[in-house]
């Protein structure tokens, strides 16, 4: 099965700490290499992580508040002086290309590869990137301003040819995808061998959402079952009133949506810089939640 990780290079907020980056992550689905969020210091957790900036040509932006943005500009100069020549593609809040295109025609003359921004609505749900292989699609989120989050899922997958059978029945190379496929095979002597003796079942298809600023809102549908949950816990429950004001989410709630929505697993993250360790936020969405993970960055989390 084809790797399904997710690299953790920011879990701070707003406020900088020397304990945690801003949110920024890299999801990584075979060989294909998304990047969620892109706070400031983004492109050091790159080179720290070890990882290639030349795969990166799709980057999700969840909002416009700094922690998730500020580091942008500084990624797109970055590729310009590495000679990068292939598309990259942002996909954020109509505003964001506003914003930057000032700082690009200053700070970027002469880039040479193309830069293309696509806007999203932050309150539908819908599918804005698609692949043979996968789909991300917008989550609403309930935030200061238009934020959303993202749904990466895997499509469904092909069947797993049985070699034996393959031979023995001597079935043509131009037939196999069709079988794979689930198509049956009618043998030159017009017999009809069933796909079910010829293939195995295939891999299963995974599951990402990231959720992060928001504060609890009911998108447990769209969530339910997923395999792996990440979702801010910007505050321990002492501070849920705090929490309700700044449209951000306890661990606690983190926990109990996750709950809600039947998920495998929650990591925590997004921790405000009042915590010396996410220790406390941990234990609170545990109570709740068992299978909860708190994030740090250098993580890898991966989805078997």
């Amino acid at each position: 099965m084809e790797p399904f990780e997710i690299h953790i290079l920011g879990c701070g907020s707003a406020l900088p700490t020397t304990r945690h980056n801003a949110s920024a992550q890299i999801i990584k689905i075979g060989n294909k290499q998304f990047m969620v969020d892109c706070g400031e210091g983004t492109q050091v957790q790159l080179r720290r992580n070890h990882i290639h900036f030349s795969f990166i040509n799709h980057i999700f932006i969840s909002h416009l508040h700094g922690d998730h943005c500020f580091g942008l500009i500084g990624l797109i100069s970055t590729f310009a002086l590495l000679g990068r020549t292939a598309p990259l593609h942002i996909y954020a809040d109509p505003n964001l290309e506003e914003v930057m295109k000032p700082q690009i025609d200053f700070f970027c003359k002469g880039m040479n590869y193309p830069l293309f921004f696509h806007s999203i609505d932050a309150t539908k749900q819908q599918i804005i990137f698609e692949d043979n292989t996968i789909t991300v699609e917008t989550i609403p989120l309930k935030h200061r301003m238009p934020c959303c989050g993202f749904l990466f899922r895997e499509k469904p997958k092909q069947r797993h040819l049985i070699g034996d059978m393959v031979n023995f029945y001597n079935i043509p190379t131009y037939m196999r995808q069709a079988i794979k496929d689930g198509a049956d095979y009618t043998t030159p002597d017009g017999e009809t061998i069933p796909n079910s003796r010829l293939t195995k079942d295939a891999d299963r298809s995974r599951s990402y959402a990231y959720c992060s600023d928001t504060a609890p809102c009911d998108n447990s549908m769209q969530l339910k079952d997923v395999d792996l949950l990440y979702h801010e816990a910007t505050f321990a429950d002492s501070e849920k009133e705090r929490a309700a004001q700044t449209f951000h989410s306890t661990a606690r709630q983190a926990a109990q949506i996750a709950s809600s929505a039947g998920v495998k697993r929650l990591v925590i993250g997004h921790y405000s810089s009042r915590y010396e360790t996410p220790d406390t936020l941990q234990k609170e969405a545990r109570e709740i939640f068992p299978a909860t993970i708190a994030a740090n960055e250098g993580e890898i989390i991966r989805i078997d």
